[in-house]
């Protein structure tokens, strides 16, 4: 993401003719896009994405079970 919103910006800059950036070529200022989307396709391929949701899940899961269990007068169980 941080290269997307990089990338951004320095097409900004290019375009508006700003800075050091102006003098640029191209290829230069665009290659933030590039890498991006090898970013994204080596994470959807791989399951990173998938795996970073479901442990994300997982967690918000386990902090409702926590909550459930502390209002209730228990103590939630400490991970293994």
């Amino acid at each position: 993401m941080y290269m997307l919103v990089l990338g951004i910006i320095l097409a900004l800059l290019k375009y508006l003719e700003i800075g050091p950036v102006a003098a640029w070529s191209w290829w230069w200022v665009l290659s933030p896009f590039g890498l991006t989307l090898l970013w994204w396709g080596w994470a959807d391929s791989t399951g990173y994405t998938k795996r970073k949701a479901m442990e994300k899940i997982e967690q918000r899961k386990q902090d409702r079970i926590n909550k459930h269990k502390e209002s209730m007068g228990m103590r939630p169980r400490k991970p293994r």
